[in-house]
């Protein structure tokens, strides 16, 4: 009867044993599929990032180009305005007795 007590309690412990490690199993195979999908997960991230990294390196670079061109029109404005006020003054004072500013 000993025998036959320890048998069932060796059948009981071992099918607990079992269950533990079917639960283990269950436990890995899920912490896998999460770590999987977390890396697809970071792997869009990343790619949503470097995406936008491009966009705003072309906006930056197609703004920078803008800013030149305002700067090299507003340079060659204000240098013509200056070679205009220059020849303006050269005129006046060719016509010293002509013109005369006065203030008043």
């Amino acid at each position: 009867m000993l025998k036959d007590n320890l048998e069932i309690l060796l059948e009981d412990i071992r099918s607990k044993f079992d269950r533990v490690l079917e639960g283990h199993e269950v436990l890995r195979s899920e912490i896998r599929e999460l770590g999987r999908k977390t890396d697809e997960r970071f792997d869009l991230v990343d790619l949503k990032i470097e995406t936008l990294n491009k966009k705003i390196d072309a906006v930056e670079e197609r703004l920078n180009k803008k800013i030149d061109d305002v700067d090299e029109k507003l340079g060659r404005k204000i240098d013509a305005v200056a070679a205009d006020l220059s020849a303006h003054r050269a005129d006046t004072e060719a016509h010293h007795g002509v013109y005369r500013v006065k203030e008043g």
